[in-house]
């Protein structure tokens, strides 16, 4: 298989760091692109300095980001906000969905010949019909991105997140985290350690859809909206495959 070529999308943030660098250190991987609002800091990369290429970039102005100029092979993308931090509802669903959609949008290649992945981290339960603002953003993401006709649409929906040392981490979320870890000894579908995470994206963008193991990949939507599906079972299982 010929080496690929990545696009990171929120590289900064606890999921991205670890996808960061597990694309840096993989040999299946020439060239990683990482662009965002910020990104990551010169001591931060401790392995495949050489491949990188990094860009600031402003999301609402993505004509002048240069995403048109390059034809990645997969494109990442693990940009997200909650309420809290965005500040509204409005300026929320601007970052968590329109940023998101329009940077895949900008960064899909208009050669029909190149085949090009996109991979997305979303939630449990997200759907766009949710009463929950969080859930309905996602799930409305999830359908924005399938619309925009990659070769392969995979997203993944982890559980609640732990061990990827989140600066921004509050006490009631750090001991719901520690419930959900010791509960996800008897049950898969609570807990998602991040550099689990990671490595899973990482061996999706190798493998494609078609090379997961089947029963780790749903597939959803209907007619010509077509994406796949991997849940926090699935996301486990995938990084347990030796890769």
């Amino acid at each position: 298989m010929a080496a690929l070529t990545a696009l990171i999308i929120g590289a900064t943030g606890a999921t991205g760091k670890h996808l960061l660098q597990e694309l840096l250190a993989s040999p299946q991987y020439s060239s990683v692109s990482e662009y965002g609002r910020r990104v990551s800091a010169p001591e931060q990369i401790t392995t495949g300095r050489e491949k990188l290429e990094q860009k600031t970039i402003d999301f609402e102005r993505l004509e002048t980001a240069g995403l048109k100029d390059k034809k990645w092979d997969v494109v990442f993308i693990t940009l997200g906000t909650t309420r809290k931090i965005a500040g509204s509802q409005a300026a929320f669903e601007r970052i968590d969905r329109e940023y998101v959609v329009n940077a895949a949008r900008a960064a899909k290649s208009d050669d029909p010949n190149h085949q090009q992945r996109l991979i997305y981290v979303s939630a449990p339960s997200a759907n766009p019909s949710s009463y929950s603002l969080y859930l309905r953003s996602k799930g409305l993401t999830e359908i924005g991105l399938a619309e925009l006709g990659y070769n392969d649409t995979i997203v993944f929906r982890p559980a609640m997140l732990g061990e990827g040392n989140r600066p921004d981490s509050r006490p009631l979320e750090i001991t719901a985290v520690y419930l959900a870890k010791a509960v996800s000894k008897v049950l898969s579908s609570v807990y998602m350690p991040i550099p689990t995470l990671a490595k899973a994206l990482r061996i999706a963008g190798e493998t494609g859809s078609a090379g997961l193991p089947p029963d780790t990949v749903q597939n959803a939507g209907d007619g010509k909206l077509q994406y796949s599906l991997i849940s926090n079972k699935g996301i486990l299982d995938i990084a347990n495959v030796s890769h």
